[in-house]
């Protein structure tokens, strides 16, 4: 836990230069694109991850690794910006960095993140109910939802959207009928 609330703190401010740096240029909503590809890829790639993360692999490597994966028609504010993290040693807290500047983006569009655990895929129709009572719930403009399969739910949905839970899970329906069977005896 220590560790995680050091990063975090580390992270941060790297974070609210590059939005400072996003919002001067015009560049924030492109900017958040680009960090959703980077947490992407650092999360389906673990040899890059490792890669960026090795102190023993030399500056100068982890900037040709990175320019390479960037490409010639990469952002320049985000490949300057990666190449300050190398710089400031401060590369191995991409991902965390990409997610905190991710969080601000939302604030400054005034969008919600909601993360919803079910059973089984949803459908659209079932996507956008639960978009619908987010905005209800949160007063948010837009809403962005981050889906996830956990099939010991047995059936129903969880929604998380910041420190909100609401739990309509059958597994939480049957737990809470069973404290009332309980309380009755």
């Amino acid at each position: 836990m220590q560790s995680t609330l050091y990063s975090s703190e580390i992270a941060e401010p790297y974070a609210q230069a590059l939005m400072s740096v996003a919002i001067e240029h015009q560049q924030a909503d492109a900017l958040g694109q680009s960090a959703k590809e980077i947490i992407e890829l650092l999360e389906s790639s673990q040899e890059l991850k490792n890669f960026i993360q090795n102190p023993t692999i030399g500056e100068a490597d982890k900037k040709a690794v990175l320019q390479k994966v960037l490409g010639k028609d990469a952002n320049i504010y985000l490949s300057n910006f990666l190449m300050l993290l190398v710089d400031k040693r401060r590369i191995n807290l991409l991902a965390e960095i990409c997610e905190k500047y991710l969080a601000q983006l939302r604030k400054l569009n005034n969008v919600v993140l909601a993360e919803v655990t079910s059973v089984q895929q949803l459908s659209q129709e079932q996507l956008q109910s639960v978009t619908e009572k987010v905005k209800e719930i949160s007063g948010a403009t837009f809403v962005e939802l981050k889906t996830s399969i956990d099939p010991t739910l047995l059936g129903g949905v969880i929604i998380k959207v910041g420190s909100q839970v609401i739990d309509a899970s059958l597994k939480a329906q049957l737990r809470r009928l069973g404290f009332s069977l309980a309380g009755l005896v």
